[in-house]
């Protein structure tokens, strides 16, 4: 199956599934490895299709026109100590946080999946990343990382920026 026809296909299958899809398991339906799935993923994201990476597989994140929220990619630094506070302070001025995001010199841009919009969530994600003994992404970078943040109108994006910066978290 070409590139095309595959991604088409990929699109039809997250569209359909009520869940999260693993990677493996579009490899398996595609015929491809999953090494192959992740870049159709990526380039995918690039045409603007709203996919979303889980824990549990992809998922296609929809939202009705009325509904639409406005994003915002911002830069940030802080220690693995301030993790909880910086992840407050967004949710607090009313974002939520979709990913996190680094640049990293051999690897190239690592993206891992949040969907954090409350305090609760930022308990359960630290709960999580505690569990599993995860080192943060950040861990790579020194600190430096972005964050795609979501909110329903730019007046909230830019207090959550203001907020950012207040907390001395902001990288311009």
């Amino acid at each position: 199956m070409e590139g095309e026809a595959r991604r088409e296909k990929i699109m039809e299958t997250l569209r359909r599934e009520q869940g999260p899809v693993s990677g493996t398991e579009l490899a398996a339906r595609m015929g491809v490895s999953r090494q192959v799935i992740v870049q159709d993923i990526a380039l995918l994201r690039v045409s603007y299709q709203n996919i979303i990476s889980t824990n549990r597989g992809y998922l296609l994140y929809a939202e009705p026109a009325e509904r639409r929220r406005c994003r915002r990619v911002v830069k940030v630094k802080h220690d693995r100590e301030d993790i909880v506070r910086e992840l407050d302070c967004i949710v607090d001025a009313g974002g939520s946080v979709l990913d996190v995001i680094v640049e990293h010199e051999i690897y190239g841009r690592l993206v891992g999946g949040l969907v954090i919009r409350s305090r609760a969530d930022v308990r359960k994600f630290m709960c999580r990343v505690k569990e599993y003994g995860t080192k943060p992404l950040t861990d790579l970078t020194q600190g430096i990382h972005f964050h795609t943040i979501e909110a329903e109108q730019e007046e909230i994006l830019e207090a959550v920026v203001e907020a950012l910066e207040k907390e001395g978290f902001l990288l311009r």
